[in-house]
């Protein structure tokens, strides 16, 4: 059985100082031929969690190959630490001493067992040694009483900025990535806006090349790549526009076509002279053909004598075309527009999901669903407690809701055995976690049977659906050294196609004319419940009616 009172004083931070303790040692020996094998502990006596150092010394040959215990031999005692091998020289023999440092979280008496050593094919067995570990004593008549404290305002905590941080960093790369969408589209909207008519375009870039000293510095075929792509473009955006990404035959082609076909009233000389440039310039830019002096010239006046006449042949839009061109330019703009929007979510949603990988990947899951979704009991756990009275006699506890009166139909019966009957909870019994504070206060003094009460109480848990209740059963004592009964364990609800199981504690008090009960229930494996519970349990404190003073 578990002493949660033990485990408090064990827990306690409080240094005892001890005055006058003799420190004990206990050495054994063994001599089978060359080898030798002391062992000895340093105390026999120790209080819970001090350390014991269990030494054993092996004196032996250069040779011999001598092989200490390891892992957990030493149990019941646990091994904190198994200290390195001390090598030393002595008198043509080596000494190795190897040191353990053991210790117990439980008052009582218990045995270090043997412990066996090899020393080549030799096995040597230390003797058993008895251990006692003595509980710490606290004397509570002599511990100094001071006033009750004034109430003082609490400072708000300081604030989390890590927090902070995990949702504004997501935003700021959306609302960045939002802005470089909009500033984009801006500048694309700009240059639009600013563009020139094909004509006027072409003009220009043909004065801009007649700017340039691409001729002067023998760098024909920079030259004429651009000649042919302004006489190119200048056709992709008022005849063909496929003429960019057409060879000079298929665009000769092309332009054949329109004639014959009518669409444009274009002078077979124009297509010709076209013809012939166009081939000058891929024989100029792939064969690295040199040109007759003056031809770069009189080409670049050709082709503007062609764009010129191309222009006078392109007739005049109807209303109709006009109309249907708008709205061609819108439904081209609406897809554009629909184009970016998807971009946009598409990019933020990434942005988003790169945040939750880098957050799993390096604070896990559980840190992802507890801080970013929330998590219930974690909200519990770390918000404003309630420190209060239920019941009679009371129930002083502290929780992190206020716990709720329960109106419950008493029958006539149960009004004439007892003065109160009251009943205090928060959350359900079955739900995610639940406490609950019960009190009664008897008419007559009572001589009652606290496992009795105990086994009652988890019948009625089992009539409330619960299944497969496993049971273990302690004492409790609470600080002011109150003792009662304790059952706690883990159950499943009863048509609950959830997986996982829940945890309950019950604890009860009983007095000569009073009982109190608590009830804590919560889901197993919640971390974060398990710190309510603990710190619920820990908080408990009862009143003591006048008979039992």
């Amino acid at each position: 059985m578990f002493n949660l009172r033990n485990k408090k004083r064990h827990t306690s931070s409080l240094t005892l100082r001890v005055s006058g303790m003799m420190v004990i040692a206990l050495f054994f020996v063994v001599q089978i031929t060359s080898a030798q094998v002391i062992w000895a502990v340093d105390s026999t006596a120790i209080k819970i969690g001090e350390e014991i150092t269990y030494t054993i010394e092996v004196q032996a040959d250069s040779t011999d190959m001598v092989v200490f215990p390891e892992g957990q031999t030493f149990l019941p005692l646990e091994v904190i630490d198994a200290y390195k091998i001390d090598t030393t020289y002595e008198k043509a023999k080596y000494k190795l001493i190897k040191k353990y440092g053991l210790t117990q979280f439980d008052s009582g008496y218990y045995t270090i067992p043997r412990q066996k050593v090899f020393v080549n094919d030799l096995i040597f067995e230390t003797d058993s040694i008895q251990i006692e570990v003595k509980d710490i004593v606290v004397d509570t008549t002599k511990q100094k009483m001071f006033h009750i404290k004034e109430v003082l305002a609490v400072t708000r905590p300081p604030f989390d900025f890590s927090k902070l941080f995990f949702w504004v960093l997501p935003i700021l790369l959306i609302l960045g990535v939002l802005a470089y969408i909009l500033f984009r589209r801006k500048k694309r909207k700009e240059v639009r806006d600013e563009e020139l008519p094909p004509y006027e375009q072409a003009i220009t870039a043909l004065k801009v090349l007649d700017s340039s000293n691409l001729l002067i510095e023998n760098k024909s075929k920079e030259y004429y790549s651009n000649l042919t792509e302004i006489v190119k473009r200048y056709l992709d955006r008022e005849v063909d526009d496929a003429a960019l990404e057409s060879t000079s035959d298929e665009l000769i082609e092309r332009l054949q076509l329109h004639k014959d076909a009518g669409h444009f009233d274009f002078d077979s000389d124009t297509i010709r002279h076209l013809d012939q440039i166009l081939k000058r310039a891929d024989l100029v830019k792939f064969a690295k053909m040199h040109q007759q002096s003056g031809q770069a010239e009189a080409d670049r006046n050709t082709i503007e004598t062609i764009i010129n006449d191309t222009h006078e042949a392109i007739p005049e839009p109807t209303e109709e075309e006009l109309m249907q061109n708008q709205l061609y330019l819108e439904e081209q703009q609406r897809k554009r527009r629909t184009k970016r929007i998807i971009y946009g979510v598409v990019t933020g949603f990434v942005v988003i999901l790169i945040t939750i990988v880098v957050l799993i990947s390096t604070y896990g899951l559980s840190f992802l669903k507890d801080n970013i979704i929330g998590h219930p009991t974690k909200e519990l756990a770390e918000g404003r407690w309630i420190k209060s009275e239920y019941g009679n006699p009371a129930v002083i506890i502290e929780t992190p809701k206020v716990l709720v009166r329960n109106e419950q139909a008493v029958s006539e019966e149960m009004k004439s055995q007892f003065k109160s009957h009251e009943t205090f909870s928060y959350g359900r019994l079955l739900g995610n976690f639940n406490v609950t504070v019960t009190t009664m206060e008897f008419m007559e003094p009572v001589e009652m049977d606290l496992d009795a009460v105990l086994e009652q109480v988890l019948v009625g848990m089992e009539q409330m659906g619960v299944t497969n209740m496993v049971v273990k059963k302690d004492t409790f004592s609470t600080d002011k050294g109150i003792e009662g009964v304790r059952a706690f364990g883990d159950f499943k609800i009863a048509g609950d196609t959830r997986e996982g199981l829940q945890k309950y504690e019950v604890i009860i008090f009983g007095q000569k004319t009073g009982l109190q009960q608590i009830l804590i229930t919560n889901k197993k494996g919640d971390t974060y419940a398990n710190d309510v519970v603990s710190r619920i349990i820990g908080s408990i404190e009862l009143e003591i009616t006048e008979g039992e003073k």
